[in-house]
């Protein structure tokens, strides 16, 4: 198969699905290697095409499917010890976690989406955290940084600020 019709059926599997597929996933669909695909999402990033990167796999992003929902971004810091508990705040009150972002002083503003929705998923996400050499972004700016979290209404948002207030997660800006 042409690189181009690789390209365009890649895109076609994207479209096809709501949720993150894994780039060994789509290898295995298109005949190719991981390392294939990954390089075939650089291409259609340069060409312009919004392709989410997440924990989970690569997922379309379009205008259409962008949400109608409530967002914030909450400043916060933790230890690795707080991280679950953190995230599994903003799940439990009704939020998702849509990245974490942090200010390196460096290389400025890191983003990393990471579509958190429910327990199970922060469990997964722990579980990768825990099972590798690989370290958390916070580790570079000292357990602080920012979450972009999406709720039904701006009340679920209210009541996330609040629990994170009561844990002592959230900085409060002046």
């Amino acid at each position: 198969m042409e690189g181009e019709e690789r390209r365009k059926l890649l895109v076609e599997l994207l479209t096809q699905s709501t949720v993150p597929v894994s780039g060994s996933e789509l290898a295995q669909k298109l005949k190719v290697s991981r390392q294939v695909v990954v390089q075939d999402i650089a291409l259609l990033r340069a060409s312009n095409r919004n392709i989410i990167s997440t924990n989970k796999g690569y997922l379309l992003y379009s205008a259409e499917n962008r949400s109608s929902k409530c967002r914030r971004t909450y400043f916060v810091s933790h230890d690795d010890a707080g991280m679950e508990e953190e995230l599994n705040t903003v799940v439990d009150n009704g939020g998702k976690l849509l990245d974490v972002v942090v200010d390196h002083e460096i290389y400025g503003q890191i983003t990393v989406d990471l579509l958190l929705d429910n327990r199970r998923e922060v469990r997964e996400f722990m579980e990768k955290i825990n099972s590798g050499t690989a370290r958390p972004l916070n580790v570079l700016t000292n357990g602080k940084h920012y979450h972009t979290v999406e709720a039904d209404s701006e009340t679920i948002l209210d009541q996330i600020e609040e629990e994170l207030k009561k844990k002592k997660y959230l900085i409060l800006l002046p």
